[in-house]
Formats: C-alpha cells, structure tokens, sequence
C-alpha cells in the first residue's frame, strides 16, 4: 500500500466507500500503511454505507479492510489489534453513501420558508434515521425501509428523536403529507422491538392543539417506549404566506401551558418526571412581566436532553447567572472604571429574561443588551442563534465608538459565517464598529468582556 497523500481519491470507487481523514500514529491501521486519503470500501466483505456499519462490523480484534489506496489501488488487508485498542481510523464525516432527504410536504417546514438567496446546505431537507441517532435531529421515519426497521432493531440503534406532531391520520396526513401513515407504523414497529423514542410535537395553531394535542399525548404516554415529548411552538418567516401567527400573544401561549400541565403532574406522580417538556417561548411569552418566577425549576428538566431545541435555556441562563455574582461585580467595577459600556447583541426573544437578570445585579445599566429584530427573516423567528450579519449590523451603527460591541457565538457556524453568509468581519466593516465575539455562557462571557475591556 502506498503511503502518499492525496485531498481526493482518484476515479469514482463503487458507492458506498468510507474515506479516511487521519490516521492515529501507531495504531493498527497505521501500522498497515493507511493514511488520510485511502477509502475503506467493505469490513470482512460487508459494504460500509455510515459509520454505524462500521462499528458493527469491526467490533472484533481481527477484521479484513477492503480499500482503495491514494494512487487509485485496490486491495485487502488483515489487521489485528490488542483488546479494548483503537483501529486508529477518523473517517471524513459519518455517512458514506449520502444523506437520506425528506419526501414529505410538511406545512410548517421552516426550511421552505427561507429567502431564495441562502446557501444550498440551508436548504438541505435531511430526514435520516442515522442522524437522529448520531446528531440529535428529528425524523418522521416516513422513508424508512423494512430493512432499516429490522437493521434497528436487531443492532438496538437507541434512542431515536421522532416527529410525531399528531396521532390522527387526517390531521397528520394535512400537516406531514400523502407519506404520514408511514411514519406512524414504523413508529410502532420500532416500539415493539424495543427501539425507544424521543417525540418531538410541533404546535401549529388550528391544527393539531387543542382537542388534537390531548390525543397525541395520550397515544404517545401508552407507549412507554416514547420516554418523552418536547413541544415547540410554530415559527414561521416572512417569506411564507400560509401563518400569521403562532403562540406568541400570552393568551396563547398560557393556554398551551394550562393544557399540558395535568399530563406533566400525571407522569411526575407515576414516572417521576414530567414526560412533557415546553419550549421555553411557551413561558417567555406567556408571562413578558415576571417570566422568571414561572420558568420551572432546574429539577423539572432532568438531564436537560432537550436543550438543543430549545427546552431548558432559560432556566440554565437562570442557574449561571446566579452563580456568577463575583464575576458580575468584577465585570462591573473594571467596566466603571474604565467609564465603558458594553452592548451585548441578543435576540428579541431574550428580551424579558435577559432585563431581569440585569435589573438586580451590579451590572445594569453597564452591560447593555441590544435586541435586534430580526428582518432578514421576519415573521415570529426572535431566537438570537438566527440572528443575522445584516441585521446586526444595522444595529449597532449608532453605537459610541467609545463602547463595546459583542455578539453571541452562536450567531455563527463552525466556518465563522452567520445565516446571512457574514464573518464577524464583515459585520464590523458594514457597521463601521468593532465587534467581537464571545460566548452564551454568562461563566464564560463575563471573563472575556471583563478581558476584552481591560485588555
């Protein structure tokens, strides 16, 4: 096997074929000649379409690699290694035979609702059962094969994030499409082979609240495979005609939370959680005065395995924020001296949170949040991780070049680039103002304001 180092293999090798990204010094694979580069076509003659495959098929201590090497040559190899030993191999990315798109028609797609001019990978409609076990992400099982189901089941791939959004054919067919009966089947299917689910329910006014919410609850709370269900509210944009609204006005939002209450007692006496978790937009909006004092306690959301959509952030910006009362004096007395103020861009959703932490605390009126509304996108999306450069931008013109100017890191990808395909330094060069990035974590963004300012 060749050892030169190539950025892409040469010729179009049979699909699927894993390509390798680095190789650890020492270890089997190294010892063997692979370097980043080759592509691993098949384990002990069995294809490899993700990485699941591959750690199925090499969990031994002796495997047969098929591969194509950096010049384009095939070939076999054995490796060995010692027990509990790495193989030494990173492959590039997860999925070797591509992503698995969506084929539904959901009303409430967010990515159907996005300008025309984003970049492609904004658009990318994934509804991959693999990413829902690796990432995170949220499928409808609708494209899922009888031999995905049985692949599942028989590996005990666990736990998978589901979309549920309602349990009544009619309803689910408006909302997902003409391939909704499917998802439900192989929810079942997957259920009954001790697959276990996280459901996740988008709330859609008129549509599947109400009436239609008490029995998707109570179909999902029979199936104890489902160990629990997030609820989010509807967000829409500008560039859509079909909502007008979601449950932004405090009516709404407090009737979602008075209906889904008597399911969280019940599950709480029963299963000792609550099993139904609310999106924090529920409380924010539901309470715009005094939100703090109904944000559920830190206990209410166990592990916080929700986070990520969004079910639990308030009440751990809550806990950090108590916990960091020395560094907000140390941040306000270096900002005092200093005669600095500090403007922390946030989006419009925060914005009775982030006022009330600030009122009681050394730092009002010294670290200044700035909500910027979001119109680049428009319609109800407030959330500061889909803010964007424009926007920002536009903000902070007025801003004294005497003070500081943050922006959550959040705001951007792992490539710096925000929704709008703007660096930070495209922001500071639009706005004319220097901009500097820091973290959602008031631990973490404390100290790097209180060193940016006295730096």
């Amino acid at each position: 096997m060749t050892a030169t180092c190539i950025h892409e293999y040469p010729g179009k090798p049979a699909r699927p074929a894993a390509r390798i990204l680095a190789v650890e010094e020492g270890s089997p694979a190294d010892d063997a000649g692979f370097t980043p580069g080759c592509v691993i076509t098949a384990v002990d003659g069995n294809p490899l379409r993700d990485i699941l495959d591959w750690q199925w098929y090499s969990d031994g201590d002796e495997i047969s690699l098929s591969y194509i090497d950096t010049e384009g040559d095939s070939g076999e190899v054995e490796l060995y290694r010692e027990e509990g030993e790495s193989w030494g191999i990173t492959f590039d990315g997860a999925l070797f035979d591509g992503i698995r798109t969506c084929r539904n028609a959901c009303v409430f797609c967010f990515m159907r609702q996005l300008p025309k001019e984003v970049r492609d990978s904004l658009v990318l409609r994934d509804d991959d059962w693999r990413l829902s076990f690796l990432q995170g992400n949220f499928v409808t099982l609708t494209n899922l094969s009888d031999e995905d189901a049985e692949l599942i089941i028989e590996r005990q791939i666990s736990p998978l994030r589901v979309s549920l959004h309602a349990v009544t054919p009619e309803v689910r067919q408006k909302m997902i499409g003409k391939h909704a009966p499917h998802g439900i089947e192989m929810m079942e299917r997957l259920l009954a082979g001790g697959i276990e689910l996280h459901a996740q329910i988008v709330l859609v006014p008129g549509m599947n609240d109400g009436a239609e919410l008490a029995r998707t609850l109570a179909w999902a709370y029979l199936r104890e495979g489902i160990r629990n269900v997030g609820i989010v509210p509807l967000g829409f944009t500008k560039h859509q005609t079909r909502f007008e609204k979601s449950f932004d006005a405090p009516e709404d939002a407090l009737a979602v939370i008075e209906a889904v209450e008597p399911f969280q007692k019940h599950a709480q006496a029963e299963r000792g959680y609550p099993w139904v978790y609310l999106a924090d937009e529920f409380y924010c909006n539901a309470y715009p005065e005094g939100v703090l004092a109904h944000v559920p306690p830190t206990e209410h959301y166990g592990d916080f395995s929700m986070f990520e959509d969004g079910i639990g952030i308030v009440r751990t910006q809550m806990d950090e924020w108590a916990a960091c009362v020395e560094a907000q004096h140390r941040l306000a007395s270096t900002l005092t001296e200093e005669n600095a103020l500090v403007y922390y861009v946030l989006g419009e959703a925060q914005r009775g949170v982030t006022d009330a932490l600030l009122k009681d605390s050394p730092l009002d009126g010294l670290l200044v949040p700035l909500f910027v509304k979001n119109e680049h996108f428009g319609g109800n999306v407030d959330v500061t991780g889909l803010l964007c450069g424009s926007d920002v931008a536009r903000a902070i013109r007025g801003v004294s070049a005497h003070d500081f100017v943050v922006v959550p890191r959040i705001m951007f990808n792992s490539d710096g680039v925000t929704l709008d395909d703007m660096t930070v330094d495209d922001i500071r060069d639009t706005a004319g103002m220097p901009v500097c990035v820091v973290s959602c974590s008031a631990a973490e963004y404390l100290a790097e304001i209180e060193e940016l300012v006295a730096g």
